[in-house]
């Protein structure tokens, strides 16, 4: 079953009290989290009871009928607080979309209430050794079982995975000549597979992410195929593809703006005015230049957002330019503007863990974003868009 884009609703009425709920529960345990390179359980609790979960769930389901502006909005919301919460949130909202989307109705209606109510978090398995995060190919293959199928698969990344409840995977087709690029996505709840945790997750950045491996096998039904087998390049192209990059860039804009917003309180306060010439050129030349490049991330994200809305199709190379072109831009302009903020505040506000404008831990989370489907893959893919684009025409 395939449902198309849904038309913009309003924001739900509660959607700032949840969210604000959420942020609260991870902004107390945000200290704890990042030094002992923990999942945020607590949030993730908190996203549960809210009914945030289920944000793109549609109503009939018992879901808010949320919307990707939503969600978008959502996740810039929290990753003004914590990066990895808000990737988390992300990453769960671009699953449930894929299942709202594709999912048969006997899927839908066993998976999308649960959802709602909370009780099921999702998390992505498309890494494997030797290609990485690469979407539209797949290694390991799906065994043809009477009644079912059979899953032996290894993500060296997995977000969040030790605490999902259940996991979207891509699998090669079952089937002889089922080729590397004939990928089926498929649905697996947690106690129906046997999970092996391997390796420890200590980053630099995006600690709370706990992005382990692990190695996954077990049975599925038939019906937890997600869309046509074999058929996982269209909701990578309408699905997958758009939400991550609208999703993300979301997240990586909050993150700047919490930290700018930090920096400008602390300058503004009675601390700040006492140590900071706020009449420096230098200082509000540098401030200039980084909230400039925040609002350049933010009006290209909601241009590609309108893009997204607008129901075209995605596959023509002037979208696929613009949804590449905002992640690029919003994971290099965000951490740009707040090395910006490092240099303008100097050591002690700029550099120091204990700074409560806390640049430091947002400069190490954002140092992930070029990296997180490295922006070399897109910038040689988007080489090869611009070739089938001679009339260089703008979505």
């Amino acid at each position: 079953m395939t449902a198309g884009p849904r038309a913009a609703q309003p924001v739900p009425l509660d959607l700032t009290d949840r969210l604000t709920e959420v942020a609260e529960t991870a902004e107390r345990h945000l200290a704890h989290t990042d030094r002992a390179a923990e999942f945020p359980a607590e949030a993730l609790g908190a996203l549960r009871r809210t009914g945030l979960l289920g944000l793109l769930v549609p109503a009939e389901h018992g879901g808010l009928g949320g919307t990707v502006r939503d969600m978008v909005t959502a996740a810039q919301t929290l990753g003004r607080t914590d990066m990895s919460l808000g990737m988390i949130f992300a990453m769960h909202c671009q699953q449930t979309e894929a299942l709202v989307r594709y999912a048969d109705e006997r899927l839908r209606t066993e998976l999308l209430p649960r959802i709602a109510a909370g009780e099921i978090y999702l998390a992505s398995v498309t890494t494997e050794a030797g290609k990485g995060g690469h979407l539209l190919s797949a290694q390991a293959q799906l065994g043809a079982l009477e009644g079912g199928l059979a899953i032996d698969r290894f993500a060296p990344i997995v977000t969040g995975g030790a605490h999902a409840d259940g996991f979207l995977l891509t699998m090669r087709s079952p089937g002889a000549e089922a080729t590397a690029h004939e990928v089926s996505l498929v649905y697996a709840h947690r106690d129906q597979l046997d999970i092996e945790a391997s390796g420890d997750w200590q980053p630099m950045g995006m600690r709370a992410s706990h992005s382990i491996a692990l190695k996954l096998t077990g049975r599925i039904p038939a019906h937890h195929v997600v869309g046509e087998p074999g058929g996982f390049h269209r909701i990578a192209a309408e699905v997958f593809g758009p939400l991550a990059h609208l999703g993300w860039s979301a997240v990586w804009l909050g993150t700047a703006a919490g930290a700018l917003s930090r920096v400008l309180r602390l300058l503004r306060g009675p601390a700040g005015r006492g140590r900071f010439d706020t009449g420096s050129e230098l200082l509000l030349t540098r401030l200039a230049r980084s909230r400039q490049r925040l609002d350049a991330v933010h009006a290209l994200l909601q241009q590609t957002l309108r893009t997204v809305e607008s129901g075209a199709d995605l596959s023509a190379p002037a979208r696929q330019l613009q949804l590449n072109a905002l992640k690029i831009t919003a994971s290099e302009e965000c951490l740009a503007a707040v090395d910006d903020l490092v240099t303008a505040l100097g050591l002690r506000h700029g550099y120091l863990k204990d700074s409560p404008t806390r640049l430091e831990l947002a400069l190490r989370d954002l140092r992930s974003a070029p990296l997180n489907y490295s922006n070399d893959r897109l910038h040689l893919a988007d080489g090869r868009l611009a070739l089938r684009d001679q009339g260089v025409s703008f979505a």
